[in-house]
């Protein structure tokens, strides 16, 4: 199946902004995202050799029309204009133009719950790639046909086991999420009926989960969007390019957004460097 879409939408930006895990590049123009139980892989007929040559974006997709209006449409924020974001930027925030401009195609994923948790609970004090390769570690021992296990698949699982995985000092963690899940203690999906400090503070009593990992899994699996995670890379340009204040709040429910920009542009563009 073939669509359009007028919007900011970069397939790669996407898939390597650190906000999943599993997406990949198959070849020049073409790039598989999982999520839950389904998998597609994309093509983006828009690219020639890895680069974009016109405006729109057509892709050809390899699920049916119910499944991409059913997950895929949301998955990709597609009801949201995220051109229009971009140029909401105030001519004054020069550093977030540069950034918006950078990351334009980013767009902020629904992504299932239980990944998000124990992905992120994994990336803390670890590189992107690495993340990428201990959450493949952990499909390979847990997971069915390649998707990402649920908490009812880990309910056996072990610290010698999630060891091989590379997780270290975040195993009590995981094995504690788990079994708070598996024993009913706590809801994933309850959680979306709570506004977004309630939803925070939840996600924070999980063992293991500060601010930054809240504030995570709050955005990239509940699309908090006024959520804006500060992890190093966020800080260090918050202390070099906004004298030491945080200027997401300003920015209300795209805050989580016009974060992405900035991470996007801190980590593949200026590398933190002012």
């Amino acid at each position: 199946m073939r669509i359009s879409i007028d919007d900011d939408l970069d397939l790669n930006k996407i898939a390597y902004s650190g906000q999943c895990f599993r997406a990949c590049r198959l070849s020049d123009d073409t790039f598989r995202f999982i999520t839950g139980n389904h998998r597609v892989d994309i093509t983006d007929e828009s690219l020639r050799n890895g680069k974009k040559t016109e405006d729109r974006t057509v892709l050809d997709i390899t699920c049916g029309e119910d499944e991409w209006e059913r997950i895929w449409h949301p998955y990709f924020d597609l009801d949201r204009c995220y051109a229009d974001i971009r140029g909401s930027i105030p001519e004054d925030d020069l550093y977030l133009r540069r950034a918006a401009a950078a990351g334009a195609g980013i767009r902020i994923l629904r992504q299932e719950r239980f990944e998000m948790l124990i992905s992120f609970i994994i990336s803390q004090r670890k590189s992107i790639p690495a993340i990428r390769t201990s959450v493949e570690k952990l499909v390979n021992l847990y997971g069915r046909d390649g998707f990402f296990p649920s908490a009812q698949d880990m309910k056996d699982a072990t610290a010698e086991e999630l060891g091989l995985c590379g997780i270290g000092y975040r195993t009590p963690y995981i094995l504690s999420a788990v079994d708070r899940i598996v024993h009913g203690e706590i809801d994933l999906d309850a959680l979306d009926r709570l506004d977004d400090d309630e939803l925070f503070d939840e996600l924070k009593s999980f063992y293991g989960v500060g601010d930054k990992v809240a504030n995570c899994v709050a955005l990239f699996a509940y699309h908090r969007t006024g959520r804006a995670p500060v992890d190093t890379w966020i800080k260090k340009v918050i202390d070099e390019q906004y004298g030491g204040i945080n200027p997401f709040p300003s920015y209300g429910n795209d805050a989580g957004i016009m974060q992405q920009y900035i991470f996007y542009y801190a980590q593949n563009v200026t590398r933190g460097l002012s």
